[in-house]
C-alpha cells in the first residue's frame, strides 16, 4: 500500500508542477495578477518538495511518516493556490479564509518532514 501511496504522491507532485508553470505562463503573458503568480510559485516548490519526500519515502523501511507529510503539504499547496487561482477564471470561489488553511497545511506538511527525518534517523541509530 505504501508503494502506491509514494507513487500516487508523485504522481500529484508532476500535476501540481505542471499546473504551477501553467499557472506561471498566464500570470506573465494573460492575467497579469499577482495572486496568479503566487499560486504558481505555491504549486512549484511544493511540488518539488513532495516528490523529494515521495522519493524518501519510497526508500526507506517506514516510509508511513514521510507519506503523510508529502500528502499535507501536496494538499495544503494545492489549496491554497486554488483558492487563489480560481477566482480569476470564474471557475470556483472558495471562501476566502481557505487559502490561510491551504497555506497552514503546507507549513505543517513541512514540519512533518522534519518529524519523518528525525523518526528515521531516530530507527537507524
Amino acid at each position: 500500500m505504501s508503494t502506491r501511496w509514494g507513487q500516487g504522491l508523485a504522481v500529484g507532485a508532476g500535476l501540481a508542477g505542471a499546473a504551477g508553470v501553467a499557472l506561471a505562463a498566464v500570470a506573465a503573458h494573460k492575467l497579469q495578477l499577482p495572486a496568479l503568480a503566487s499560486a504558481a510559485s505555491m504549486l512549484q516548490i511544493h511540488a518539488v518538495g513532495t516528490l523529494a519526500v515521495a522519493a524518501v519515502a519510497l526508500s526507506v523501511e517506514r516510509p508511513a511518516a514521510w507519506l503523510v507529510a508529502g500528502s499535507v503539504m501536496l494538499f495544503g499547496a494545492v489549496l491554497f493556490a486554488a483558492t487563489l487561482s480560481l477566482p480569476a477564471f470564474g471557475v470556483f470561489v472558495l471562501p476566502g479564509r481557505v487559502a490561510p488553511v491551504g497555506g497552514s497545511l503546507a507549513i505543517l506538511g513541512w514540519v512533518l518532514v522534519s518529524v519523518a527525518a528525525v523518526l528515521s534517523f531516530r530507527r537507524t541509530l
